[in-house]
């Protein structure tokens, strides 16, 4: 099976609500890239709804969604963020956090209503999100002799590459990006060309 280079996410921030009982339920999803930004970003709303009782969440990281996780904030267990994982899920996004942010109304909604507030606060969100598809692609630094020059740059012209940047000296290199399909195939002519060396710097 090929590896699929594709991944959905959304685009900007995007909220969503629910209301029950006098219990208001405020999601926000947003596009994370790392847990750092995770960290930042719930801090932040923290502090934006420091008067709230819940702050649950989910999210998912990573071209393969590797990296997840669940949180009910003080909620009964697997009440309010497996919910909203599972809205992730079922929309078969990545690189995405959903924060539902709860008031509560003085009368308990039970775990069922529990489950069904938070889903559909979550849902409710990703309906009003832009969501989009982008494919995942690679960064490689390329060093190679000054003679190899003409035929680096035709195989550059030819396949469309996007340089990021260059220096071209006795001793040349470049930093180049390109989709994940296409890399061993590109890579593959690279290092047929006299004296060349392809070197992965990251996934993006």
């Amino acid at each position: 099976m090929l590896f699929d280079d594709t991944y959905r996410t959304i685009v900007n921030r995007s909220e969503g609500i629910y209301k029950e009982k006098g219990s208001k339920f405020i999601a926000i999803a947003l596009p994370v890239k790392d847990e750092n930004e995770v960290k930042s970003t719930l801090e932040q709303l923290r502090k934006e709804y420091y008067d709230a009782r819940h702050h649950c969440y989910a999210y998912v990281l990573g071209f393969d969604k590797s990296s997840w996780r669940a949180n009910d904030d003080g909620e009964p267990s697997g009440t309010a963020g497996r919910p909203i994982h599972g809205q992730i899920q079922s929309h078969d996004l990545t690189n995405i956090l959903i924060v539902v942010i709860r008031y509560f109304g003085g009368i308990k909604l039970g775990v069922s209503g529990l489950i069904n507030a938070y889903k559909t606060a979550a849902a409710d969100a990703l309906m009003r999100a832009e969501i989009v598809e982008r494919t995942v692609n690679e960064v490689y630094e390329l060093r190679f002799n000054y003679e190899a020059m003409n035929d680096i740059m035709k195989i550059v012209k030819d396949d469309g590459l996007q340089l990021l940047n260059t220096q071209f000296d006795m001793e040349c290199n470049l930093n180049f990006r390109i989709r994940k399909s296409e890399a061993d195939r590109v890579n593959e002519k690279f290092r047929k060309t006299y004296g060349s060396k392809v070197i992965y710097l990251r996934s993006e």
